[in-house]
């Protein structure tokens, strides 16, 4: 350990948070996370005796260690895990025990949602959060969670008596109704969000009303909601947005700098498109917020054209998100980067122009990784001494500047995670619409005819086969004689 290093361990505070390895030439080779940081990072480099080998190699090409510091052990989870992805460090890659990450997976479209951990979130209209690497902690973390917000972790049957979950207070007792119990949820999910200080007032506030009007057992049972919500200060609690200090994230205060932002970009949207041929055209936005990915803001886009012209569809997909009844719903970013280059980047800032707003758009050109500007219209002003201070170089043609930064840098990872992010969630939806699309059949396409008339068909009929091979008159014991003859003039025999 060299003097240099030494002396900054000195500093090391008792705090939570995310620590940084770095080799001699900068790289990050290693992130990870802790509830004290003084006692583990320190833990490095005692005795190596102990160590495996994979550690001890780790250990040998440490030349410095940064940190972040967080309110709580799980925010350091979620920060770890979103810098696992930002950076992919090689060490963690070699010593990782989790094969894969853990998402919270809340069914908020059913009639009674479930709370769940999965390895595989899919399109499927249920919220998924996370990632999370420790998948150990996000489940004790949740256990603390439920005594609070008492949730079902499979669908509850009807007229099943009350389990031993809902005697303790872990799941809901079954005389309460479906829209008390996702109004529950609803608090549960913001306090994943990060809304824990807001939470506590709105339960302050219910519990003073119950004390006013007499009804003291629901203000007692609030009362210790409340008390039960503040020690997990103490314990382990969700919340990047509410806690982290994002001033002392270098890819966000390197892109001020560099880009000449007005204020520090908490909010970055992504955007790209997917297709085959021109088929199934579609978009998405993914939303980071103070740097880490905020996938309850994600939003996908089904174009309206069929149309096998990425300018064209990036046009349109800026046009609707920067609609008047998409910012009034979800605000502006402060900083919005498009999946491609000069061609895709102006095709946006036209859309962005043709709203009359005035947020900065850059994109990321796949190839190079080079940062595209548009001189006038990116709304941005490069800094071309910062710029070399980080052995980066432009190029200028035409109306466009072209940066080049290292690919190790800070602002090149972020970039690269948004667009990567805003690409596997933009595939994935086109996968799905594809796979839909080949398991259509002749009734999709009937006019007037709806999943609901369809699922009655396949019921009375097993199959479309069935479907064509019956007369009018028991089609319309089924449907009605109206959508009968609809059926039975369009169906081929």
């Amino acid at each position: 350990m060299n003097a240099a290093l030494e002396n900054k361990l000195k500093t090391l505070p008792r705090s939570a948070g995310v620590y940084f390895h770095k080799s001699k030439s900068g790289e990050i080779i290693y992130v990870g996370k802790a509830a004290v940081l003084k006692n583990r990072v320190r833990q490095y480099f005692q005795s190596t005796r102990d160590m495996d080998v994979k550690t001890r190699a780790l250990v040998e090409e440490i030349y410095d260690t940064d940190w972040l510091e967080t309110e709580s052990e799980l925010d350091a989870l979620f920060l770890e895990s979103e810098m696992v992805k930002r950076y992919m460090p090689r060490y963690n890659i070699l010593l990782r025990d989790d094969k894969s990450q853990s998402f919270v997976r809340i069914d908020m479209q059913s009639e009674w949602p479930t709370v769940s951990f999965t390895r595989n979130p899919i399109d499927d209209g249920a919220l998924y959060f996370g990632p999370y690497y420790n998948g150990f902690a996000i489940k004790k973390a949740l256990r603390y969670l439920r005594k609070v917000f008492p949730y079902y972790t499979v669908p509850p049957k009807p007229g099943m008596r009350p389990d031993l979950d809902a005697h303790i207070g872990l799941s809901p007792h079954p005389s309460m109704s479906s829209a008390d119990y996702k109004a529950i949820l609803r608090r549960l999910i913001r306090y994943i969000e990060g809304g824990r200080k807001t939470i506590i007032k709105e339960l302050e506030k219910e519990m003073r009303l119950a004390a006013r009007l007499h009804d003291f057992e629901n203000a007692a049972r609030l009362r210790n909601n409340i008390s039960d919500l503040k020690s997990l200060q103490q314990k382990i609690m969700f919340g990047d947005k509410e806690f982290m200090d994002i001033s002392n994230d270098k890819a966000l205060t390197g892109l001020v700098e560099l880009l000449g932002l007005q204020k520090t970009p908490a909010r970055i949207e992504g955007f790209d498109i997917s297709h085959m041929g021109g088929t199934n055209v579609v978009a998405s936005m993914v939303v980071f917020t103070n740097g880490v990915s905020n996938r309850a803001e994600y939003r996908k886009f089904k174009t309206r054209i069929e149309h096998n012209n990425d300018f064209f569809n990036m046009n349109e997909t800026i046009g609707r998100r920067f609609s008047e009844k998409n910012v009034k719903a979800w605000g502006l970013p402060h900083l919005v980067v498009i999946d491609g280059g000069k061609g895709q980047l102006d095709a946006a800032l036209k859309a962005r122009d043709e709203q009359g707003i005035a947020v900065p758009f850059i994109g990321l050109a796949k190839r190079e990784e080079q940062v595209v500007i548009e001189f006038s219209r990116s709304h941005v002003t490069l800094n071309e001494e910062v710029m070399r201070s980080l052995d980066g170089y432009a190029t200028k043609t035409e109306d466009f500047i072209l940066v080049n930064l290292p690919h190790s840098s800070h602002i090149v990872k972020l970039l690269q995670r948004i667009r990567d992010e805003s690409h596997r969630f933009a595939v994935s939806y086109h996968t799905v619409l594809k796979r839909a699309k080949q398991t259509a059949s002749d009734l999709d396409t009937l006019p007037g005819i709806g999943p609901a008339t369809r699922r009655k068909l396949i019921r009375a009929f097993g199959s479309l086969r069935g479907v064509k091979g019956a007369s009018l008159e028991e089609l319309a014991a089924v449907v009605g004689e109206a959508k009968a003859k609809t059926i039975y003039s369009y169906l081929p025999k």
